[in-house]
């Protein structure tokens, strides 16, 4: 349990003019010992940066959301690379699959699967227009390996990227030449095979995530990623907080937090902090209302993990985590767009304005 209730005092050995309101609270003595699945763990600093980015990056995404000009926020991390908001949902990518992939078209289950599976796949805008362009709306109806397989074999002789790469998505062994070719023939063994309504009828997120992850080329990480972004469409409804799988960055990032002691109980870390991420909040002082009052579900702690782990490669370079990665590649770049906030209608926190303003 923390041992500890009242916000800490800003360190005097850390320039203050480095660090925005909102991080000086999290640089004071060291973080109480909390408890989790059995064992008395230390966090180190980056515990406590975690819940103060948490509070800076979920700001300048409420800036944002309220049309206020840039820039948005004082630290100087922030504000020269490019983190994701605290909520998955609410980025640019997310945003984009809720809006005109998972609503955007017939909602038969077969055909929510087979666009989200397709987007998510190359989890790229811009090869999901190349291929509405071509093709119309995706529909499994109508589907042809042959048509989708052209237009995306000439996209890539025309040397355009495919895939994001946000995360590494390996190829399937199914007989193709080329990677997109034969993710379209792993997408065709999905459906095929029924994959969709099985997703729906198994009793549990876990026994849905078994599900995807028999399948080539699906492992943890992708099976985990592509449940959540299906459970945002009204075809599946399962908890955010039934399951966590921890990815390759949000380990590093619970090292970071809390050293080799974390080793094996990484999904039970992220389970802690979604449960007790008001008691953190509280105790250093900050001000996270939370997504129009929805609070950090799981994949959002797993996410701010990686988050954390990218932003103390700067603000904490003595702090080890398990790549050995020193550098934060992505740099922020302003976008004067309008920031879109839709979300699954039946998290019930779409209306006329968000409930910050």
């Amino acid at each position: 349990m923390i041992t500890a209730t009242t916000p800490a005092q800003p360190r005097q050995d850390v320039p203050t003019s480095s660090f925005p309101e909102e991080r000086l609270a999290g640089y004071g003595e060291r973080p109480p010992q909390v408890i989790i699945a059995g064992r008395r763990l230390s966090p180190t600093v980056v515990f406590d940066t975690y819940w103060t980015f948490a509070a800076a990056r979920q700001g300048i995404y409420e800036a944002r959301i309220a049309g206020l000009p840039g820039p948005w926020t004082q630290d100087p991390i922030l504000s020269a690379h490019r983190f994701t908001n605290c909520y998955r949902a609410a980025d640019r990518v997310s945003q984009y699959l809720i809006t005109h992939v998972s609503y955007g078209g017939d909602q038969s289950i077969e055909e929510v699967f087979f666009r989200t599976l397709l987007f998510k796949i190359f989890n790229k805008i811009s090869t999901w227009e190349l291929l509405t362009a071509s093709l119309g709306t995706p529909t499994w109806k109508t589907y042809s390996f042959d048509r989708y397989n052209t237009v995306l074999s000439e996209a890539f002789a025309r040397k355009q990227r495919l895939y994001s790469a946000a995360y590494v998505v390996p190829p399937p062994s199914l007989g193709e030449e080329r990677k997109h070719s034969n993710h379209l023939r792993l997408l065709e063994m999905l459906m095929r095979t029924g994959v969709p309504l099985q997703v729906r009828d198994v009793n549990s997120m876990q026994a849905a995530f078994q599900l995807l992850r028999g399948y080539p080329a699906i492992g943890d990480f992708l099976a985990y990623q592509y449940l959540i972004d299906l459970n945002y469409s009204a075809a599946y409804d399962y908890g955010e907080m039934e399951f966590v799988v921890p990815g390759p960055g949000a380990r590093d990032g619970i090292r970071k937090c809390f050293g080799v002691a974390a080793t094996g109980i990484e999904a039970d870390i992220i389970r802690y902090m979604a449960d007790h991420q008001d008691e953190h909040f509280q105790r250093l002082g900050l001000r996270f209302r939370g997504l129009r009052g929805r609070p950090l579900q799981l994949i959002d702690c797993q996410n701010l993990f990686c988050e954390v782990d990218k932003y103390a490669r700067v603000a904490h370079p003595d702090v080890a985590g398990l790549s050995g990665r020193t550098r934060i590649k992505q740099r922020f770049q302003a976008v004067t767009d309008a920031v879109p906030a839709w979300f699954p209608p039946k998290w019930g926190i779409n209306g006329s304005s968000p409930a910050w303003s």
